[in-house]
């Protein structure tokens, strides 16, 4: 009785295992992280949107908005498919994100602009901020 049990909970555990690998989607090739380097914590529940800019008519057309996790992660940003080359501008709503934490800032939003030259590869655009600075970099 006792095994049947322990191969019921193995069989279940295994099931959710493969469900939630099945579920993962692929990896963006485009990620940020926001660092809180005031607090030493990550930019929890901060707004932001990633845009492409037409090469035509010099407009930017959103791709998706979202808002980062509790690690200050955005995942799946971006599919590979729609990758391509072009300027692309991530912004990031500072001010909101300080204002839900009862404080004020210096810069109400944060727009980091970029180019892709080459899709293949991954891009890793980080936040580091603080209510009155901030710096970012090109990582992978």
């Amino acid at each position: 009785m006792t095994s049947q049990r322990l191969q019921h909970i193995k069989d279940h555990i295994l099931a959710a295992n493969t469900c939630t690998e099945m579920a993962t989607p692929p990896p963006s090739p485009l990620s940020t992280h926001v660092l809180n380097t005031g607090r030493g914590v990550p930019g929890a529940g901060m707004a932001l949107s990633l845009h492409r800019l037409d090469p035509c008519t010099e407009t930017w057309n959103l791709l998706i908005s979202g808002a980062t996790n509790d690690d200050g992660r955005c995942p799946g940003l971006i599919t590979r498919e729609a990758f391509i080359p072009g300027v692309y501008k991530m912004r990031f709503e500072t001010g909101q994100y300080w204002k839900g934490l009862g404080e004020t800032c210096f810069y109400p939003y944060v727009e980091i602009v970029f180019t892709i030259t080459d899709p293949s590869q991954k891009f890793h655009v980080p936040l580091l901020l603080s209510r009155f600075s901030y710096s970012t970099y090109r990582g992978s």
